[in-house]
């Protein structure tokens, strides 16, 4: 009767062995880890955009249908839809 080989048996390093990721896999995603650490750490403490920037919400009161008015008169175009002007 043959022996199987020294191989073919299963040895409790060998199945954590194959339970692991490979090694390049673990250090990239490391790395991208660590490149996404580092990049929140400078927006953090870069700040804002602009100053007085806060977010999307009004505190204006405003009715929250999209048209921000701005203080700029754009002379009627949202009600001459189709007029081809």
């Amino acid at each position: 009767m043959a022996q199987p080989s020294p191989s073919a048996r299963r040895t409790p390093g060998a199945f954590l062995s194959r339970a692991l990721p490979p090694p390049a896999l673990c250090g990239f995603l490391l790395l991208l880890a660590m490149v996404f650490a580092a990049s929140y750490a400078v927006g953090a403490g870069a700040g804002p955009v602009a100053p007085g920037m806060h977010g999307t919400s009004t505190t204006d009161g405003g009715s929250g249908d999209g048209h921000g008015g701005g203080g700029m008169d754009m002379g009627g175009m949202d009600t001459d839809q189709g007029s081809g002007r």
